[in-house]
């Protein structure tokens, strides 16, 4: 689910929410199995993961158990989301591991939330890629082959997305 607008951070080079949704759907393209929401493109405005839950749990999934999956990292920074007990209410929440970050640190600084105790940790092998390494190499013109779909790499070779140095002022 591609957000509309990040609320932690500016996202630098954003080709735009509409954009890089239609990346998430190249990046599924053919695989039955997975598909994109655009919740929150549509709604548009800053995203916040509680208002996502309520918006899906009283809409496309009323009914359903959501499975909110986060790496360690971001885990950890649960308790200062907004409304972290809402968030831990409405969805189960599933923690694979990141590096640097062990479990016990993820628990020490979420454990004291109500609904923290339900948390669970899964194993997963580990593979460290993340969009601003991703961003970062297409940038500066290193490949990106193997990292994201063949699909989305000719989307972003073509339109010239991500041509900017991340961190480099735009305008």
């Amino acid at each position: 689910m591609p957000l509309a607008e990040a609320t932690h951070r500016t996202l630098e080079d954003d080709p735009g929410a509409e954009v890089r949704a239609e990346l998430c759907d190249l990046a599924v393209d053919g695989d039955d199995r997975l598909g994109v929401s655009r919740s929150e493109v549509e709604r548009g405005g800053p995203s916040y993961t509680v208002d996502t839950l309520r918006l899906l749990l009283e809409g496309e999934m009323a009914g359903d158990q959501i499975t909110l999956i986060l790496g360690a990292d971001q885990a950890g920074k649960l308790g200062v989301w907004r409304e972290p007990k809402e968030v831990l209410s409405l969805a189960r929440v599933a923690v694979a591991a990141r590096k640097g970050v062990a479990r016990n640190d993820v628990l020490a600084r979420v454990g004291a939330l109500a609904g923290a105790e339900q948390i669970e940790f899964f194993d997963m092998p580990r593979i460290d890629i993340s969009s601003s390494m991703v961003r970062a190499r297409a940038a500066s013109n290193r490949p990106i082959r193997y990292l994201l779909p063949d699909k989305v790499i000719a989307r972003i070779e073509a339109d010239g997305l991500y041509s900017t140095p991340v961190g480099a002022k735009t305008g």
